[in-house]
């Protein structure tokens, strides 16, 4: 009895942001359909509906999960940043050792656990962690340094660099490469809010051009992919480079998905050729090429509405950002914002070739239980802030 009158009580006094839960629903439902689509024209009969019924055992499982961290205030989530970080980095370095031999052979990753028909993939749940972590980690930081200094930007960018290092480790051991450029998403994101000065950024920023310049050039030639076989790249990284900027010259081999890709979502024209009516075959559509759904069903007015859907989020939980007065909040608000946008800008960019294959889902729509746990803890981060700061 107790329990129901604290419920009500929750209810009569909480402030929920009700855009950021209809945007999510709205990508959810959309997400149920292209998995019906995508499983329906590449499988048959039960499997179809099994696709679908796990798909929305996860969302189940999802909510549950947004509404018990939306509990948790600025204090509680606090103190379990570092607790949540460190079992997320055990269980980083631990697949590498105790990964799913079947998914290996599959993917070239070690990136899931395998217990029968349940499969995990930690480094999802590592996100929002490590988003708690850098949160911690930066207003502890500015409260001892409270006037910015060049010597106490270096060592905040020291600090930040040393908790992102081990995850990175992890990662290249895991042959992940997708997913650490979504952890370097959200450190990028966190150093230009943290207070850094721009004397530091922007030389940073050149820098970083200037390497990922000759990175591009690396791998686009001859010598350069020599030096890099011999720094621990592989075949198959070199494969996905070439499949990117010439898919049309291996349409049979590695060029094939994104070949495939590119000719679905041109297939769609304006309009789309409607619902479940999907000519063109892509392999593992569900997950990773799930945006060629809505591109041929739905066509270009599908794929726009789709990505308007995205922005008016992204506007939703930037408005967070300006709305709390917590700086805790502040910072957790844009390693989240951060995490999913560049879900859905490298998502898409890949489908429609702009981009080169990472194996990074689209949020909320793409078929698989650990990425979108990991995306839903971080809208139940943000919900948490509205829903504490409102009732403070």
């Amino acid at each position: 009895m107790r329990r129901a009158i604290d419920f009500l009580k929750w209810r009569k006094g909480a402030t929920i942001d009700w855009g950021i839960v209809f945007c999510v629903l709205i990508l959810a439902i959309v997400g149920i359909m292209s998995i019906y689509v995508a499983a329906d024209n590449d499988t048959s009969g039960g499997a179809v509906y099994r696709q679908v019924i796990s798909q929305f055992v996860w969302y189940v499982i999802g909510a549950v999960v947004v509404y018990l961290v939306m509990q948790m205030d600025a204090e509680q989530l606090w103190k379990v940043a570092p607790y949540v970080y460190g079992a997320s980095l055990f269980l980083m370095f631990a697949v590498v050792i105790f990964y799913s031999r079947s998914y290996y052979i599959s993917t070239g990753a070690r990136s899931w656990f395998a217990i029968g028909p349940f499969t995990f993939q930690p480094s999802e749940i590592a996100k929002p962690a490590y988003v708690l972590m850098m949160g911690r980690v930066i207003t502890t930081h500015n409260s001892m340094y409270p006037k910015h200094t060049a010597k106490s930007d270096w060592k905040l960018i020291g600090k930040m660099v040393l908790w992102l290092l081990p995850l990175i480790v992890s990662l290249t051991l895991q042959n992940d490469f997708g997913t650490s450029l979504v952890f370097c998403a959200i450190f990028a994101g966190l150093v230009l809010v943290s207070g850094i000065t721009w004397r530091i950024i922007i030389p940073s920023v050149t820098i970083v051009g200037a390497i990922g310049g000759a990175a591009l050039w690396m791998v686009t030639s001859n010598f350069g992919r020599s030096i890099l076989t011999m720094v621990g790249f592989q075949s198959y990284q070199f494969d996905r480079v070439d499949t990117w900027l010439h898919p049309e010259q291996d349409t049979t081999n590695q060029g094939y998905q994104l070949w495939q890709s590119i000719k679905a979502v041109g297939s769609g024209g304006l309009t789309g050729t409607g619902f479940n009516h999907s000519n063109v075959y892509v392999p593992v559509r569900e997950s990773d090429m799930i945006f060629t759904v809505i591109g041929e069903n739905f066509g270009f007015i599908g794929s726009i509405a789709l990505v308007a859907i995205y922005m008016l989020l992204i506007y939703l939980m930037i408005r967070v950002i300006f709305e709390t007065r917590n700086e805790f909040y502040a910072y957790l608000s844009t390693g989240v914002v951060m995490m999913i946008l560049f879900h859905v800008f490298e998502n898409i960019g890949m489908n429609i070739g702009l981009l080169p294959l990472t194996g990074i889902p689209l949020p909320f729509v793409s078929a698989g239980g650990s990425s979108l746990l990991g995306n839903l803890i971080g809208i139940g981060i943000i919900l948490s802030m509205r829903y504490h700061e409102d009732r403070s």
